[in-house]
């Protein structure tokens, strides 16, 4: 059973500032991340269609806090963000497929990595296939071998099957983080609870 498991999806914000806060927090406590790629719209489309309806008619208020409260985290994190990249929200099939077919596999960090600095960073459109390319070369990965693999029906049945674990285990967007297999946490405010969580699992274990 994985320690701490994190499903993500590149297209999110939120996610960006959480893959940054749990690699740093792989550091300090010497934890794996089981990195669980998945496609939050279809997610979305299953339980929690709300989101679609804010999009739609947003809250002026709450927009403006959103925004708000986006580049407060950047900032926080030391992170170079565009709050609305030029195309949003994004087709991530194609780049979430990738980190299915690098799952478990050293180059998938890396390649999250550029996916999330190409978007967000760098407002680049990661639909698309010169822009995959370009994160293939930044990660280290055959760009070839990726954009071929992800035409490979079991690559896209991965992506199907862990989105659909997702939703199984009470998911309902991404970051999703689990602590020991069971015990879940949303959004990447929640690093303080879940570096609590893995302390207290491991004294519990410890006992």
């Amino acid at each position: 059973m994985a320690e701490l498991e994190c499903f993500f999806d590149c297209s999110s914000p939120w996610t960006y500032f959480a893959f940054h806060s749990l690699r740093e927090l792989e550091r300090e406590l010497g934890v794996t991340v089981t990195w669980r790629p998945h496609l939050v719209g279809g997610v979305f489309n299953a339980v929690n269609p709300t989101v679609h309806n804010s999009r739609e008619k947003p809250v002026p208020a709450k927009q403006a806090y959103g925004k708000k409260d986006q580049m407060d985290w950047a900032r926080h994190l030391g992170l170079s963000i565009h709050y609305r990249p030029s195309v949003f929200p994004v087709n991530s099939v194609k780049v979430m497929r990738g980190c299915c077919w690098l799952e478990g596999q050293d180059a998938l960090v890396p390649f999250a990595q550029a996916t999330f600095e190409a978007y967000w960073r760098d407002d680049k459109d990661i639909s698309q296939v010169p822009v995959i390319t370009a994160i293939c070369r930044t990660a280290g990965v055959d760009p070839e071998a990726l954009l071929a693999a992800i035409e490979q029906q079991p690559v896209k049945d991965k992506l199907r099957t862990n989105t659909q674990e997702l939703i199984d285990r009470g998911g309902f967007g991404s970051p999703t983080m689990f602590v020991g297999g069971d015990d879940m946490y949303f959004g990447n405010d929640r690093m303080p609870l879940i570096r609590d969580a893995i302390l207290r699992r491991r004294n519990a274990a410890a006992r």
